[in-house]
């Protein structure tokens, strides 16, 4: 397939649909309950909303929202120490467009910028890098946030700036890693999950063989998938393949994009710049052993973190957001007592319905409420929307 309606075709998607309930009469899990399969990463919890893939589906499997959206899983007191870094008046603070609304314990960063902070959007690491070349007397600090997809474009900027001796620029470092976060949730008392959607721009840079651990030790099946929706159904179709089949592996669906081997530029270049940290808290989750990557010593002259005073805080969610149980797959988005109502996106409580990737507002979105749970309309709308 050359083009992307072909990923998107109704007919190819009722044929998969039409197989995926055949294999799901052969799986049996504990108490009978329902298969739950988790989607770690908000791209492909878009896909599912956005395309009425949940509707698609017999009712003995049940999606379950991960944590794989790196705005939604920093807590409340990284975004205060943005703030706290972009109130100074010798600051240009750069960041994409989504962490600008995320909800601090005293403001957001648009909330600073209306304030008078000099806060400014860009679309790549390297936007904040021309910036500091065009600014020589401030400085110039990028709120580097993302899994691994993200990595190797900052690291890359870092070595640029490194090169051009241009110190007045320099990373506040937000990186979080995917397989202690996976770990994390797989080592959860409450855990329940069966099976995993991998992310597969995460796959790209680090490959397949990082997620072995989780069918060798866990005895989870778990697939790396891509974001159109027949990617998200063949994928589905093959973690139901395996529990028939009596198998445990990972499996690369993604394969026209995720080598076996990933990105070794990227790898080079995250391992140059980054190293793990010894422990990182991330929101809902806890504080997590390597959970989070720092800028090595030989480039310290771009660490915000070391160039300016931070309170790195902890501070809890507002008691009424609970972004954490739906960041753990405890909850639907729609089972939080504030989303809705208290929580929209107009006036976000959480990070989950500020980001294009958080479940809260992709469910608000796309028609989901306490009022309206789901129904079998998504369908149509989604067969309308690509015929």
């Amino acid at each position: 397939m050359d083009y992307v309606d072909a990923f998107r075709d109704p007919a190819i998607a009722r044929c998969l649909t039409a197989r995926i309930a055949e294999l799901a009469r052969h799986v049996r899990t504990p108490g009978r309950r329902a298969l739950q399969i988790m989607e770690f990463c908000g791209g492909h919890t878009h896909t599912i909303l956005r395309y009425g893939i949940e509707q698609m589906l017999p009712a003995c499997i049940e999606l379950v929202h991960g944590p794989g959206c790196p705005v939604c899983v920093l807590p409340i007191g990284r975004i205060d120490d943005c703030v706290t870094i972009a109130e100074r008046p010798d600051v240009i603070f750069t960041t994409f467009g989504d962490p600008m609304r995320v909800p601090g314990s005293r403001k957001s960063l648009l909330q600073a910028k209306a304030d008078g902070a000099d806060v400014r959007m860009v679309y790549s690491p390297l936007d904040a890098l021309a910036l500091a070349r065009n600014h020589p007397a401030r400085e110039v600090v990028f709120f580097a946030i993302g899994f691994e997809t993200t990595m190797p474009a900052t690291a890359l900027t870092v070595q640029q700036a490194h090169r051009e001796g241009l110190r007045n620029f320099s990373l506040f470092c937000n990186h979080v890693t995917t397989i202690p976060t996976i770990k994390a949730i797989l080592d959860a008392p409450d855990m329940r999950i069966d099976a995993f959607l991998a992310p597969g721009h995460v796959s790209m840079v680090i490959g397949p063989a990082p997620f072995d651990f989780v069918s060798r030790n866990y005895h989870r099946p778990i697939v790396i998938t891509g974001f159109e929706p027949l990617d998200v159904l063949q994928s589905l179709w093959m973690l139901l393949h395996q529990f028939a089949t009596g198998r445990c592996e990972v499996e690369n669906q993604y394969a026209r994009v995720v080598a076996e081997t990933g990105n070794a530029t990227g790898q080079a270049a995250i391992a140059d710049v980054f190293e793990l940290r010894d422990v990182f808290e991330l929101r809902g989750l806890g504080a997590i052993d390597h959970s989070g990557v720092r800028i090595r010593d030989a480039y310290a002259d771009f660490d915000a973190e070391r160039k300016f005073a931070v309170p790195d805080l902890h501070i809890d969610d507002p008691k009424c957001c609970q972004c954490g149980e739906v960041l753990k797959g405890v909850l639907r988005p729609w089972e939080c007592k504030a989303y809705g109502h208290a929580c929209t996106p107009d006036r976000p409580l959480g990070a989950l319905m500020v980001s294009s990737e958080g479940a809260c507002a992709a469910c608000f979105n796309h028609g989901r409420s306490p009022a309206h749970p789901p129904t079998d309309a998504r369908i149509t709308v989604a067969a309308k929307e690509h015929p």
